[in-house]
């Protein structure tokens, strides 16, 4: 497919911001929620492995944050260097207009509602499942692999202490175990050596134990009875071995128990009644469906919104222009979020606290791209820009002689 030669310069200019934005978005994201998973698998087996599978999972969750975000800052850095370096005024002087110059990021914007359609409506909901479910197993096996030198530690019943701990090869040194089994008494350990064995069938360890003594007590006595003490046994063992922890007896939910786990065609097919055993109501499955369709159609609305901010006329009123856009697209965002937590709980219907805000954002992002692409009047936003550009010269000249630095 030919792509006419202006449509790939302007893309080339738009698309490095795009994806340096992108990347440096997900990179953040997955960094913060890498140190909270850290913190749930340090010590298990194959740690490291686990820990990258689960951000796995959360990669097309962060996609769906990461996307518009670095659309929109694509757009505005791309254009805001064609501006300042004079191209967008050659463009216009050759009778190539800005909405000549908007097709390709229109097109590219299409093209990410795509990607993001697949995203929010089958890859998000089946990745968060799998992210809880493998999140559910580990919480739920109980692992000696946590275990630290001198430090007592609980793995099920078990309360046990250790020394000289060598995790290269599982193995200890002088263990104290104590067993606790409620009304049916206790049992004690202690051993000179032990290790840790891989189990078949079985994601519990297996805890072996060398050269060491036993005692288990029957029950608890009854120091208001007469009746007499319970019994007891006790001896040695050259070695032993033993399932470590418990593996529960659950098993984790099916996929669709809650709405963010459904895919789109899911949610339409629920649209009027919730499926047996779900947890999410009406009110929940219609705001979940009605949330991820505005995310998808707002890709379109932000090449329209980012344009006429990407344009100035003073060099040094750029810098407001991005601040006013960025604040007005995070505003935007907080209130489909609020919107969204409004109709889940019972609220006014999404078309009125979803779809409405995004309606007045493509109107909005509509008259001032037609302004920007076919009238001559002066931005009605320029003011504003004139306005912050004032208040923070005056501040910066304040805070210069307050502390003596020269301008």
């Amino acid at each position: 497919m030919h792509i006419p030669i202006i449509d790939r310069y302007v893309l080339k200019q738009v698309s490095t911001p795009l994806l340096v934005a992108m990347g440096i978005g997900l990179l953040v994201l997955l960094s913060e929620r890498l140190v909270r998973l850290l913190d749930v698998t340090m010590g298990k087996k194959n740690s490291f492995g686990v820990v990258f599978e689960l951000l796995g999972y959360l990669v097309p969750h962060y996609l769906g944050l990461a996307i518009p975000a670095a659309l929109f800052l694509g757009l505005l850095f791309g254009f805001n260097k064609m501006s300042k370096d004079s191209e967008i005024d050659a463009f216009l002087s050759a009778g190539i207009g800005m909405h000549r110059l908007a097709r390709p990021v229109a097109a590219l914007a299409a093209v990410l509602m795509l990607a993001a359609f697949v995203i929010f409506g089958w890859l998000q909901p089946h990745t968060r499942y799998a992210y809880r479910a493998l999140l559910f197993s580990i919480k739920n096996v109980e692992i000696f692999y946590l275990a630290e030198e001198g430090v007592f530690m609980q793995a099920g019943t078990r309360t046990f202490i250790l020394d000289k701990l060598e995790r290269s090869n599982n193995t200890f040194e002088r263990i104290f175990l104590f067993d606790y089994r409620g009304p049916n008494g206790a049992e004690t350990v202690t051993a000179a050596n032990g290790s840790l064995l891989e189990a078949v069938n079985d994601p519990r360890p297996v805890l072996r134990l060398e050269t060491g003594h036993r005692l288990k007590v029957d029950g608890w006595p009854e120091f208001d009875s007469l009746k007499k003490p319970p019994g007891s046994t006790s001896g040695d063992f050259d070695r032993v071995d033993t399932p470590l922890g418990r593996a529960s007896g659950k098993i984790f939910r099916p996929r669709g128990f809650q709405a963010r786990e459904m895919t789109l065609p899911e949610l339409a097919s629920h649209y009027s009644a919730p499926p047996p055993g779900s947890s999410s109501s009406i009110a929940e499955i219609r705001t979940e469906m009605h949330k991820r369709l505005v995310s998808v159609v707002t890709l379109l609305i932000l090449p329209f919104l980012a344009l006429p901010f990407s344009m100035g006329t003073r060099r040094g009123q750029r810098a407001y222009r991005f601040a006013v856009a960025l604040i007005l697209l995070v505003a935007y965002h907080e209130v489909i979020q609020q919107g969204a937590v409004s109709s889940r709980i019972g609220g006014p219907h999404p078309a009125f606290t979803m779809w409405l805000p995004a309606s007045l954002l493509a109107i909005f992002a509509g008259w001032r791209f037609w302004n920007l692409c076919f009238r001559l009047s002066k931005d009605r936003l320029q003011p504003i820009y004139d306005q912050m550009s004032e208040i923070f010269s005056r501040l910066r000249s304040t805070l210069a002689q307050h502390f003596g630095i020269r301008a």
